[in-house]
């Protein structure tokens, strides 16, 4: 009975870890949608269409900026007191930024203070998702048997696109029943509003799971060496600074493409073909449903791919496909054909699920147990302010206009993320046969540097 029981233990792990990122996703990536379908006339109405995309794009990049203070926050906190509790003050921050959007007044009604609110809760979301998604993929690796643990530690990235598939859902079918003048006028909100009930699911069953039995082990660890010693846990972040400097740099020159490629394929994507190319919001928000739908079923076989060949070659292959694709995809664009948009954003997703699915357990792999939570996080999130952040607004300034747009130097930007993501991946070892429990973040340097090449 031993077994059955351990199974459902860990089952309800991993639902908690993908629903609490659904909840969290959809509400992070509702802010990209409404920015590039609505916030431009009700937050900037004095600017032309294009300026007031281009400013709503900033209060998005905004958001980012806030998530390198959250990993450092919640990472810390997540190192010495547990990944669990952790995840649920982050549910309940991004769930509470959202749902307050939905009450916002706008410019028409309370000026410049519009956004300015909008601002303010736009960085408390990216605070709270600084924190959220390392204790997500962290909780589940440090749970799961070591050989497969890139399948399992990928259903919390299939978060992201069951987010954006459900942000994305919803809006799709506002913009099916409702006209244009109501959606802007009031419909948007609803969206938002429905937050609230995501949270309480999500909060019901994060409350439920156990805390990571590979961080329980080193906290015990820790506690044993500090009364033999005497001496003081040094902080989590003084333990990435001094062991991990590298591993943090391969996350973030890991993560360039893939951040960059999401954003392009989301975001600037919705703005592309209903401003540049004069499409409906619905038709635009169709074909982002349908892809977003095989990128989630595709993410964990990416993972499961990397439990048998590396994490290396799976990643590899999604930046170098990655780049080659950004040449294709405005061209399919720009047929105005619905199946061939999804066609272009379809094998977009698979690309980018390459990297996505063995990412969280390559990341988790990198570092030792008591400094995890805060090197996956902060490698992750810094790499989000220079990547995620501002390339919507990148893209949208290189396309130079929707008049006449140049679509071209977006693949260049593109391409020129995958190189970054190609050169850091291969400097690395492979890193799938490390053991999560057997390094508690005290192993020396060479130690380290023998198991990573």
């Amino acid at each position: 009975m031993t077994a059955p029981r351990e199974r459902g233990r860990f089952g309800r792990v991993v639902g908690a870890s993908i629903i609490g990122t659904t909840v969290e996703w959809y509400d992070f990536f509702l802010y990209g949608s409404a920015a590039a379908l609505v916030f431009g006339p009700l937050f900037f109405p004095d600017s032309s269409d294009f300026a007031g995309v281009l400013l709503a794009f900033g209060t998005y990049a905004i958001g980012f900026a806030a998530r390198p203070i959250g990993a450092l926050v919640f990472g810390h906190y997540g190192d010495r007191m547990g990944r669990k509790k952790l995840l649920v003050v982050s549910l309940l921050m991004m769930g509470g930024a959202t749902f307050a959007i939905g009450l916002l007044p706008t410019y028409a009604t309370v000026g410049a203070l519009a956004p300015l609110l909008l601002v303010f809760l736009r960085l408390v979301q990216g605070f709270a998702l600084g924190g959220e998604w390392g204790g997500a993929v962290l909780i589940v690796s440090e749970h799961g048997r070591p050989e497969h643990r890139g399948f399992w530690a990928s259903w919390p990235q299939a978060g992201a696109p069951a987010g954006q598939l459900l942000s994305t859902a919803v809006l799709a079918l506002l913009a099916a029943f409702q006209s244009d003048a109501a959606f802007e006028a009031w419909g948007w909100r609803i969206p938002f509003l429905l937050s609230a009930v995501l949270i309480l699911v999500g909060l019901w069953v994060r409350l439920a799971v156990s805390e990571s039995p590979v961080f329980l082990e080193a906290q015990r660890a820790a506690e044993a060496r500090a009364r033999e010693t005497g001496a003081a846990e040094q902080a989590p972040i003084a333990v990435v600074l001094a062991r991990y400097k590298r591993e943090v740099l391969v996350a973030m020159g890991a993560r360039i493409a893939e951040n960059v490629s999401f954003y392009v394929l989301t975001a600037f994507t919705t703005a592309y073909l209903t401003q540049a190319l004069g499409l409906d919001s619905s038709f635009a928000l169709n074909a982002l449903l349908v892809a977003s739908a095989v990128h989630l079923v595709t993410i964990p076989l990416w993972g499961a791919l990397s439990d048998r060949v590396g994490r290396r070659p799976v990643y590899l292959l999604g930046a170098a496909g990655t780049g080659v694709w950004a040449f294709a995809l405005f061209e399919l664009y720009e047929t105005g054909s619905f199946w061939l948009v999804v066609l272009a954003l379809v094998v977009g997703f698979l690309f980018h699920g390459a990297m996505y699915g063995p990412q969280a357990a390559f990341f988790a792999e990198l570092f030792g147990t008591k400094a995890r939570y805060t090197g996956v996080s902060v490698g992750a999130q810094l790499a989000s302010v220079i990547a995620g952040a501002p390339a919507p607004l990148i893209a949208v300034a290189l396309l130079g206009s929707f008049s006449e747009p140049t679509p071209g130097r977006v693949s260049l930007y593109v391409a020129a993320c995958a190189v970054v993501t190609l050169v850091a991946v291969l400097s690395y070892g492979e890193t799938r046969v490390r053991d999560l429990g057997a390094d508690d973040a005290v192993a020396s340097t060479g130690e380290r540097r023998t198991a990573a090449v």
